[in-house]
């Protein structure tokens, strides 16, 4: 089974812009979406059918699974398998604008 996988944004790449990384994302095969979430979002542990990829344009949104952590930050994408139960939060102050990726 596929594991859950954190990339990071190369500086050599420049800024990680909105379209930059959906470019990256779209090239891997995946269908992306945009979303802001405001301070105090919370997504309660869940799953999904499918692949996904969630990467973050600006602020900070810690996604927990399996039991670790991941605060991402701009540029940060976290790859999840289909299946993975995880939770998400928008951590501090500053409105997270996030890509979704799915891929079936």
């Amino acid at each position: 089974m596929a594991e859950v996988r954190l990339e990071r944004w190369e500086e050599s790449d420049g800024p990680p812009t909105e379209k930059r990384m959906m470019s990256v994302l779209e090239s891997e095969g995946y269908e992306v979406a945009v979303y802001a979430y405001r301070e105090g979002t919370v997504f309660s542990e869940h799953e999904h059918s499918q692949e996904k990829c969630d990467a973050v344009l600006e602020g900070t949104l810690r996604i927990t699974a399996g039991g670790v952590a991941y605060d991402l930050k701009p540029g940060d994408r976290l790859y999840l398998p289909a299946g993975t139960r995880h939770s998400a939060e928008v951590v501090g102050r500053k409105t997270v604008l996030s890509l979704d990726g799915t891929r079936w």
